[in-house]
């Protein structure tokens, strides 16, 4: 810098017009080109080192992850074959057990095998004694039973008393259910249906009708009768009527007692109509639908012949007697005897099955003789 301040010193002291001018070496042409192609492979040398260095710097990051992951992945395997290891142990353990388990269930199934075959022995013992006879209790309650059924029938056939015969019935089937012997569960079923044909005809009888019956017998004494002086009724307009008719102004009939005819007439009426209607409550109570009929249809009667048809009381009283008529029509009677059929032919075949039994030894026993 020294050297070049020097001589500009001196031109400033030397005037321009006597310094000599002096010609400037001439720069070349191709300089700035060769400085720019320069600086342009400067730069993209310094862009070559920058990648190059980035590309260098990912790479070492991408190991460094990579190494990461790598070792997570060695724990993780690491921990898997801890685990594994201990599922084997476990699966082993559990193997083991399963095989003591099988052999367990193997000793428990010989011995529900022989306990049922045990069993099996026990029941075919047990058919055979109950197939060569029955037991005296079954015995007593199957007589029980026959002779309450052949009770109910004859009650029934007798006096058609269909509850006495219900109950007769109702009492069998209570000790045929003690029988232990499956064979006779079947004659339950027609004891039943027989005990449920007399409940239905015990059902049918109207018990309403003795009811009926004693308040008719009641109102007897307050019906009125038939007046003296009535028309006669058409069958007493024959000859014989007209006379007696005129001489009931000469002949006069009385009682030696001093009873008036009119009070002995009433008296004897009532107590005739009372009498059918008590004859008909004895044939009602014995079952006896021809006598009752019979007995209704003469007090109907009387009442129609001897008491004052024209009132209200003895209206009702022979539409009351016209009811009872009509509801005693004969009912369908009930067929009983099959049940007691059935008893006697089960008991007829028991009754065989010892000796069928036995027969088949008798060979046996002379084969084995000598």
């Amino acid at each position: 810098m020294n050297n070049d301040a020097a001589p500009n010193e001196t031109a400033k002291v030397v005037p321009a017009s006597s310094r000599p001018v002096a010609s400037r070496p001439s720069e070349p042409k191709g300089g700035g080109s060769a400085l720019a192609l320069a600086l342009l492979l400067a730069l993209l040398a310094i862009a070559g080192t920058a990648y190059v260095g980035w590309q260098q710097w990912q790479r070492a990051r991408g190991d460094a992850a990579a190494a990461g992951t790598v070792a997570q992945l060695d724990t993780r395997v690491a921990t898997l074959e801890t685990s594994l290891k201990a599922l084997d142990d476990d699966r082993r353990s559990l193997s083991a057990r399963l095989r003591d388990a099988d052999d367990v269930n193997r000793g428990l199934r010989e011995e529900v095998l022989g306990q049922n075959e045990r069993l099996r022995n026990l029941e075919d013992a047990v058919a055979k004694l109950s197939e060569k006879s029955l037991s005296s209790h079954d015995a007593m309650l199957l007589d029980e039973t026959e002779s309450l059924l052949r009770m109910g029938k004859e009650r029934y056939e007798l006096f058609h008393d269909a509850a006495g015969a219900a109950t007769a019935y109702g009492l069998a089937d209570q000790a045929l259910s003690g029988v232990d012997d499956a064979a006779f569960y079947g004659l339950r079923q027609s004891v039943a249906a027989e005990h449920e044909a007399l409940d239905r005809a015990a059902a049918s009888h109207d018990g309403a009708a003795l009811a009926r019956l004693q308040q008719l017998r009641g109102q007897i004494g307050g019906l009125p009768l038939r007046p003296l002086d009535a028309p006669a009724s058409s069958s007493s307009s024959g000859t014989w009527a007209r006379i007696g008719q005129a001489l009931s102004g000469v002949v006069r009939i009385g009682r030696d007692n001093g009873a008036p005819m009119a009070v002995a007439d009433a008296r004897l009426s009532r107590e005739l109509v009372a009498l059918d209607l008590a004859q008909a409550e004895a044939a009602l109570l014995a079952h006896d639908g021809t006598a009752y009929r019979a007995a209704l249809q003469r007090a109907d009667t009387s009442l129609a012949g001897q008491f004052d048809a024209a009132d209200a009381t003895v209206k009702a009283a022979r539409d009351t007697l016209a009811g009872l008529i009509k509801d005693a029509a004969p009912g369908t009677p009930v067929e009983l005897g099959e049940a007691l059929t059935e008893l006697r032919n089960l008991r007829a075949v028991h009754a065989l099955k010892p000796a069928a039994g036995a027969a088949p030894a008798k060979p046996a026993a002379n084969g084995a003789r000598p």
